[in-house]
């Protein structure tokens, strides 16, 4: 250390700031993280809630459609399906929590009455119906699981990142601060004792010239 670093006052004084900005950057980044750790949780019990809706809506959308299968026959159901199909638009927006981007999605109806599905009430069976309706209740469902989930990642990322910076300035930047501030304050306050001791010896030599003469 002593044949990289030169110990001189000014350069102490650097060390000190760099280290009271990296132990001001550590407790910042300790807040950001709690802050996105707090949303995370909070995200993860609505994920857990809108998968279980999930799992309901398949289970009775696959019920529905076996219960349609078996009394319509395959044809009949495709051929109800057909004048169905559509682009589904979602809103996205982004906030901000602590720097980070989060993404903010605005989930779309799903669910329509008969005639905007295209199909023909009179031709259509109320199986088919209740088959379409549920299946338009598991998609509302994946779209919910998936807004959560695209959250989850992107504030999960910022954590590791979040955690990976703070484990370098605890672990490395502040130690190595720390040790050189100590070496300069040390050879400072050693030059300082020569000094007064030089000092010493200087006055103890005039006095007693002084006292000679």
């Amino acid at each position: 250390m002593a044949e990289v670093i030169s110990p001189t006052r000014m350069n102490l004084l650097q060390r000190r700031n760099q280290l009271r900005v990296a132990q001001q950057g550590v407790d910042l980044l300790k807040r950001k993280r709690d802050a996105l750790v707090a949303d995370f949780f909070k995200i993860v019990r609505e994920s857990l809630a809108a998968r279980e809706s999930l799992s309901a809506a398949c289970r009775q959308s696959y019920v529905a459609l076996s219960l349609a299968k078996a009394w319509e026959g395959r044809e009949a159901l495709e051929a109800a399906a057909l004048p169905a199909g559509r682009d589904i638009l979602m809103d996205i927006e982004v906030r901000s929590l602590w720097g980070t981007r989060i993404p903010e999605v605005t989930l779309p109806e799903v669910r329509r009455p008969l005639l905007e599905r295209g199909q023909n009430p009179a031709a259509t069976s109320a199986r088919a119906i209740e088959s379409a309706t549920n299946f338009e209740e598991m998609l509302s469902a994946i779209l919910a699981v998936g807004a959560t989930e695209v959250k989850l990642r992107r504030i999960g990322e910022e954590i590791k990142k979040t955690t990976r910076r703070v484990n370098v300035l605890e672990q490395v930047v502040i130690p190595r601060l720390a040790a050189e501030t100590r070496y300069i304050s040390s050879v400072l306050e050693q030059r300082a004792r020569e000094d007064v001791f030089r000092l010493k010896r200087i006055k103890k030599k005039l006095e007693a010239k002084e006292t000679g003469a």
